[in-house]
């Protein structure tokens, strides 16, 4: 799924954010507001990986994640 897609969706897609990276809090998901880069960030700073990491994890996440 393309990042538009799962921005457009970001209501339904915050359930399965959390689900992926439980450290992040409900007020990290509602501040993201589906924002990738802002999504990004915040996994680095909850869960203390670099950026690559961080992006490795959310490009396997975006190409897993179904509706």
């Amino acid at each position: 799924m393309n990042w538009d897609q799962i921005e457009g969706k970001w209501e339904q897609a915050k359930g399965k954010v959390k689900e992926q990276w439980g450290k992040l809090t409900d007020s990290d998901i509602t501040q993201i507001r589906g924002k990738r880069d802002q999504l990004l960030g915040r996994i680095q700073e909850r869960y203390g990986c670099t950026k690559e990491k961080a992006e490795d994890e959310l490009k396997a996440w975006e190409r897993d994640v179904h509706w």
